[in-house]
């Protein structure tokens, strides 16, 4: 529960600042450009987070790591509600909420993972790491985005309070921390340093051909569904704007977490069968998106983040399961760092939408996202029942 509450409100310092983009474009005047430049800075703390953090952790152990991501919450909100002074602050806590981010998922899904098993957790099954650090993120993030929408919508306190509410969740995570038993014991791969950042399993090919293919798409779907379409639907929202960017950003995450049950089941170690659906739910997302820019429907808007967020969450927890019994205990944060750092490309989909907005129409650029996503979910399928990892003995 511990580390569950960790990658919880790690994940909730990262997306509590989404719902505000349209608040401080509102009343602090910020240009497209600088709005932009938010979102930018945060991926390059979230690199270094997802690629660092992790294989250090499999050689130095989880608590260390666990204990940078925790500081690094804590400073980003307090640096992000000094916003009100100016960008500088915001550029600080928003780079400091990429390394936060970037250690939940690396470190603390392993870590969870680890703790989900025997001794620690002799009850529980081989999937149970994955749905419990699928949902941590999902519910950390989607919470993160209600508590920080509803505050900026209905108070004047937006640019400072949902930071102090998230500093406050964090800090007694520095004390809680030194409960969890240390469950990275190997010393991670042998030889210098380097070596562990190379990431033996990353080479895998069920890792090259199957779960690197699907993760970008992942974010795709979640950038779609709760970064995108408030845009797209910005004239029929003029005023509330930011109440249904938040309310399309928990839908489409409380829907990724609510489909855990369904995405357990379908998984297989045998082939990609749950991951497939996951890919087929995220193209009818896609294609549901254009609809909406097409009819400029809010209702419509709201079942498409429905659609996404069960593609995503589907997605996300059958790629995590894929990763888990690939990676071998000297380099899983490591691989799964990585993985969460290929799949955040797909972050960049709607400026790259926008980017080509004229001269091609939101309609046309959403349906060929769509057949790019149709010809990744190929690719998967050709190798739906090839290159499986080697069971090994349970640990």
């Amino acid at each position: 529960m511990i580390v569950f509450g960790l990658v919880f409100v790690l994940s909730w310092s990262g997306n509590q600042f989404t719902p505000l983009l349209l608040l401080y474009k509102a009343e602090q005047h910020y240009s497209s450009l600088i709005v932009n430049a938010f979102l930018g800075i945060y991926v390059l703390g979230l690199a270094p987070g997802l690629l660092l953090t992790g294989a250090l952790s499999d050689r130095y152990g989880r608590r260390p790591l666990m204990y940078v991501g925790v500081i690094a919450a804590i400073a980003a909100s307090a640096s992000l509600a000094c916003g009100v002074f100016g960008p500088a602050p915001l550029y600080v806590g928003r780079f400091l909420a990429g390394i936060a981010v970037g250690v939940a998922m690396a470190v603390g899904n392993s870590w969870l993972k680890e703790v989900s098993q025997a001794p620690h957790d002799p009850t529980a099954d081989f999937g149970s790491g994955a749905r419990r650090a699928s949902l941590a993120f999902t519910l950390g993030s989607g919470s993160g985005a209600l508590v920080a929408g509803s505050i900026a919508q209905f108070t004047p306190f937006g640019q400072v309070a949902p930071f102090v509410v998230n500093i406050c969740l964090a800090i007694p995570f520095l004390w809680l921390i030194r409960r969890v038993p240390e469950t990275s014991l190997t010393g991670g791969v042998r030889g210098p340093l380097r070596e562990q950042f190379r990431i033996p399993a990353a080479s895998h090919k069920r890792f090259v051909r199957v779960v690197v293919i699907m993760a970008p798409w992942l974010f795709v779907a979640a950038s779609v569904g709760y970064g995108y379409l408030p845009v797209l639907l910005a004239t029929p929202t003029e005023g509330f704007g930011v109440a249904y960017a938040t309310l399309l950003c928990v839908i489409m995450l409380g829907t990724s977490a609510l489909i855990q049950p369904i995405a357990k089941r379908f998984d297989s170690a045998s082939s990609a069968r749950s991951l497939l659906l996951g890919f087929a739910i995220i193209v009818m997302g896609i294609v549901g998106a254009a609809f909406v820019n097409h009819t400029q429907s809010l209702g419509l808007g709201i079942v498409v983040a429905f659609v996404l967020g069960a593609g995503f969450g589907i997605g996300l927890l059958s790629s995590l399961l894929e990763v888990q019994r690939i990676a071998t205990p000297k380099d899983l944060a490591g691989l799964t760092g990585l993985f969460y750092a290929i799949a955040y490309v797909g972050f960049l989909a709607p400026a790259v939408l926008a980017a080509l907005t004229p001269p091609f129409t939101t309609e046309v650029l959403l349906v060929s996202l769509a057949v790019l996503a149709v010809a990744g979910c190929g690719l998967v399928l050709l190798s739906n029942r090839k290159h499986l990892p080697e069971p090994r003995p349970a640990q």
